[in-house]
């Protein structure tokens, strides 16, 4: 049968098909591991597994619920792609995988690092990410303990994670935390350019596979016109790089902003009189973020109060109170004036 390149829609339907069949993979092996876990929980305790299966099982389920995830994905991909078979979704429309020069199907190693991308990476990176922002805000001293006592490749990473933070002097952590917050920013905004291009070219749906060069060619002549089906998606993609270029140009704006906010702020408190007052009178209250003596006291809509600088910043990475995590806009923020 005569072969031409998949088209945006082939290789839409293919991915979600794929993805319908990674969950079910997915739920049997979460059930299978939880009821493994409360049944190995009720022998070693001694215990009835009526009694105590749930608890213990859940608990145990919740710490390797990532990584049972990660092993059925892997498992998929590895006897589908890596065995040199088609996977449901690809079956499912009728095409097949080919490496650039679209006479061949791709080489193992081709193969390898398109499921590494696919799936063990994205893992990676979100562990990493996690556990970098936690240590960073200081939370990593609470999860040192039970990092200890584990084994799991979480606890592995968050521990060279703390080595390597701990080697950083204190301004460079402080530094470091924004640059995670934007680096997640970056992340997205990447996919959303990833899939704009994908509308625009109908080459590559993920960033997998156009880092590994792997395409598809199906079997032709099963559906109507492909030439309308890609104008159709080569205009979403337009209007998708307009949506994303409007986004891109907001959040600058913003940014320029805030950076002028700051740079007002540094100079209104160099300026201030409650800045270079000497420290003999009595103390006002202080801050919670800062622990020193509130200047500029500033409220959040649930009703604490914070230095201006302290707040503005911790907004610049989190959108909640430091103290009751209530969810706020940092344009609802309460400069008071006359207050210590």
């Amino acid at each position: 049968m005569p072969l031409a390149p998949a088209n945006q829609s082939h290789l839409i339907r293919s991915s979600q098909k794929d993805e319908y069949y990674q969950s079910s993979l997915r739920n049997t092996a979460n059930e299978a591991f939880q009821t493994l876990a409360a049944v190995l929980s009720a022998l070693q305790e001694g215990l009835r597994f009526q009694v105590c299966s749930l608890p213990v099982g859940s608990k145990r389920w919740l710490d390797w619920r990532r990584e049972i995830e990660l092993l059925s994905d892997l498992a998929y991909y590895g006897l589908t792609t890596l065995s040199g078979y088609q996977t449901l979704g690809e079956e499912y429309v009728h095409m097949v995988q080919v490496d650039p020069t679209k006479h061949r199907v791709p080489s193992r190693a081709r193969r390898s690092l398109f499921v590494l991308l696919h799936s063990f990476f994205p893992y990676l990176l979100e562990k990493v990410l996690v556990s970098l922002e936690n240590e960073l805000e200081g939370g990593g001293a609470r999860q040192r303990q039970a990092a200890s006592r584990s084994w799991s490749l979480e606890a592995w990473l968050r521990r060279g994670v703390q080595r390597g933070v701990g080697l950083l002097p204190e301004p460079q952590r402080r530094a470091c935390l924004p640059a995670v917050s934007v680096l997640r920013q970056a992340l997205t905004l990447l996919q959303r350019l990833h899939v704009a291009l994908f509308y625009l070219s109908g080459s590559f749906y993920h960033l997998s596979k156009r880092a590994a060069a792997i395409t598809y060619l199906r079997v032709a002549g099963l559906q109507g016109d492909d030439g309308t089906i890609r104008s159709s998606y080569r205009l979403l993609g337009a209007l998708s790089l307009l949506q994303l270029l409007i986004t891109v140009s907001l959040q600058l704006n913003n940014y320029r902003k805030k950076q002028r906010a700051r740079q007002e702020w540094q100079l209104h408190r160099n300026l201030s009189p409650q800045h270079t007052h000497s420290g003999g009178g009595p103390q006002g209250a202080s801050c919670m973020l800062c622990l020193e003596e509130r200047r500029h006291s500033t409220c959040t809509p649930c009703g604490h109060l914070f230095c201006w600088e302290c707040i503005t910043e911790w907004c610049n990475t989190k959108a909640e109170c430091p103290l009751c995590r209530e969810k706020f806009e940092p344009h609802r923020l309460v400069y008071l004036r006359n207050c210590s």
